[in-house]
């Protein structure tokens, strides 16, 4: 892919893309339903994915280390 054609892709779509790659190393985190406007309007629920560079153990380590910087930035 290159970045000037990401739009014409689905998230589910980039998602798979970034999974596929040996080099990525992290966790995503997505809304189950696309988002259709940029306001975050009632209740989402959202999907956790991670490859196999990262088992769950290390994962959560990952998710605790991004959740105290954003409590921090808060």
């Amino acid at each position: 892919m290159r970045p000037g054609e990401l739009e014409l892709f689905s998230s589910d779509e980039l998602i798979d893309e970034l999974m596929r790659r040996t080099t990525f190393q992290g966790v995503i985190v997505h809304s189950r339903e696309e988002a259709k406007s940029p306001n975050w309007e009632g209740e989402r629920i959202f999907n956790v994915r991670l490859n196999g560079n990262l088992d769950a153990e290390e994962a959560g380590r990952l998710l605790e280390i991004v959740s105290q910087f954003i409590a921090k930035s808060a």
